[in-house]
């Protein structure tokens, strides 16, 4: 039932154009012939497509999905040469096609083959962001390239949806570009421990005072870590406890209050929800879309998928207002980078679930050693004892000289991080602009 089923939605699709074409092209004697040849043509690349479906509803790693999604392809390439006599744009337009999906395939492939210690790192985020951006200006090629077929159903509905799905990522980029804020105000207090217990030189003596200011600095940059969500939690005052503060009410009022004015987005906004909004009603094309839309349909859901994953790490690893990252990845396998990009997920989720981890305002690595290095420091500095022995003062020498290369690190990532983000703001902003200048002059053409 599943074949004929499918076979008779493919035979509406092949005849679909000839269904539109006007009586009076069949009245001639020379169109007949024309007409039967590519009628012929098509039951025949029908009757190859029925007998190519498997059996059952399933046969191990060869889904009937994944020979469907290959079926269609050939099938579109035969419906484009029958209808226009194997022209150029059609034969342009596949290899555009092909061209994307293994361009995609690449980026992922590269991303997903980083170790453990790379992902989620500056320089990996950064490279998920280059990634985005060459697949966002190879989109927009195939898309200007083809404005006669963006501008009519069912493509002008997939094109605005695209457009709709990109503009909820623009307040993301806000709300990333304030967690980078964010990172650089835990930069400077980690600097400041830095400065207090650096005796690299050994011209001066590390003594009660300079640890005293170390641990202030520690104190703010372990409340300044605190997550959002926990930020009425009684987590925050059993911490201050722990570093000798007990008016933990007071504090929560005042660090509720500065963090509502330092966000870009009102306080109700949440990063959970609008990942929510850009992954709802997304669903691979149907054969017939793919067959009505010339295969067009394929790169749009494939861009859709990269705008929600994209947006998707960007908010696991950066601190931002009200985290979450329970998204629904639903992806065909007959997609080349539908593994890569499932096995990274999987990866960041797997991350998120570590004990260590499970608590953190975000899933960078380099928030990961601000963290470590912040207990590690304050239980060596609760039990110093001054003058602090040959063996102590090394440990904080070695220590100190850990916190020097994770400084080094924002120092360097930081600024690159936040110019990329505004450039994906920047590119998000003039597509839509673009795209719904497309779409409206093709409106006001028909």
């Amino acid at each position: 039932s599943l074949s004929l089923s499918l076979s008779l939605s493919l035979c509406f699709s092949l005849l679909y154009p000839f269904f539109i074409l006007p009586i009076s092209n069949f009245t001639q004697s020379d169109s007949l012939p024309l007409f039967n040849s590519s009628l012929s043509t098509h039951f025949r690349s029908l009757l190859l497509v029925h007998v190519t479906m498997p059996a059952t509803d399933f046969q191990g790693s060869s889904s009937p999905l994944t020979n469907i999604g290959r079926s269609i392809f050939s099938l579109r390439r035969d419906q484009v040469h029958s209808m226009e006599g194997g022209s150029h744009d059609g034969i342009v337009l596949d290899s555009d096609l092909d061209s994307f999906q293994k361009q995609v395939t690449q980026h992922f492939q590269d991303l997903s083959s980083a170790s453990s210690d790379d992902i989620l790192s500056l320089s990996w985020i950064r490279k998920l962001l280059d990634a985005f951006i060459c697949c966002q200006e190879e989109f927009k090629i195939i898309l200007f390239g083809h404005k006669a077929q963006i501008c009519r159903p069912p493509m002008d509905r997939m094109v605005s949806d695209y457009l709709e799905r990109s503009v909820k990522a623009l307040d993301v980029c806000n709300v990333i570009r304030d967690g980078i804020e964010q990172l650089r105000q835990w930069q400077k207090l980690l600097e400041i421990v830095l400065s207090a217990l650096d005796n690299s030189s050994h011209k001066k003596i590390l003594g009660e005072g300079q640890f005293r200011r170390a641990k202030k600095a520690l104190i703010d940059l372990a409340i300044a870590m605190l997550d959002e969500n926990d930020a009425n939690s009684p987590a925050i005052a059993q911490r201050n406890r722990s570093f000798g503060r007990n008016n933990g009410t007071r504090d929560r009022r005042s660090l509720g209050h500065f963090r509502s004015l330092s966000w870009s987005v009102s306080r109700s906004w949440s990063a959970a929800r609008q990942l929510q909004a850009i992954g709802s009603n997304l669903a691979a094309p149907r054969a017939n879309e793919i067959v009505l839309t010339n295969g067009l349909a394929v790169p749009v859901f494939t861009m859709n998928m990269v705008l929600l994953f994209v947006t998707w790490a960007l908010i696991a690893a950066i601190p931002c207002q009200d985290r979450g990252l329970h998204v629904h990845f639903s992806l065909p396998r007959q997609f080349s980078w539908a593994a890569p990009m499932l096995s990274l997920h999987d990866r960041i989720l797997e991350e998120s679930r570590r004990r260590e981890r499970r608590n953190a305002c975000g899933l960078l690595k380099e928030i990961h050693q601000i963290d470590k290095f912040a207990h590690i420091m304050n239980e060596l500095a609760d039990t110093a004892q001054f003058p602090l022995t040959n063996e102590r003062e090394e440990e904080v020498r070695r220590r100190v000289q850990e916190l020097s290369q994770i400084c080094e690190t924002l120092k360097i990532g930081l600024d690159p991080l936040e110019h990329q983000i505004r450039e994906v703001f920047h590119r998000i902003v003039r597509s839509r602009t673009e795209g719904l200048d497309c779409l409206g002059r093709g409106n006001t053409h028909e």
